[in-house]
């Protein structure tokens, strides 16, 4: 029993320590297109989430952002998200303020009507996956 105790604290601070506290971090954004929703989604990108991005990235929350495209399935399954947004901030603590950054962005860019509307239009283009954080190994 001792011994599996000490495997799971050393197995934990082994990931622990795995994840850099300084330097950029990574915030990952998994989304999926609704069916048929493709192009609208990536034009809702484009024409709505750009520009609070823009106005978030000049106030400092983060240093870029890349949208990637899941390729297709090689066993004809497709994959379980059609969309990655990944923020590169400069360490954890701006990861944690991201969210944050970006909500204080959007209502600078946006009346409170257009925010309504993109809300709603947005649940019918696509739903969340998951968010992950990632660092480089160093």
């Amino acid at each position: 029993m001792l011994h599996r105790i000490f495997l799971l604290l050393t197995l934990s601070l082994v990931a622990t320590a795995g994840f850099a506290q300084d330097g950029p971090v990574y915030v990952a954004y998994y989304w999926r297109a609704k069916a048929d929703k493709m192009a609208e989604y990536n034009a809702y990108i484009r024409e709505y989430a750009e520009p609070i991005d823009e106005a978030a990235r000049k106030a400092g929350a983060f240093d870029e952002v890349r949208t990637y495209l899941a390729p297709p399935g090689k066993d004809g399954q497709a994959p379980d998200w059609t969309h990655l947004r990944v923020f590169k901030v400069k360490d954890a603590a701006a990861a944690d303020a991201l969210s944050g950054a970006l909500d204080a962005a959007t209502k600078k860019v946006r009346t409170p009507e257009q925010l309504k509307a993109a809300s709603e239009k947005s649940a019918a283009l696509r739903d969340f996956v998951r968010s992950e954080r990632w660092t480089e190994l160093k």
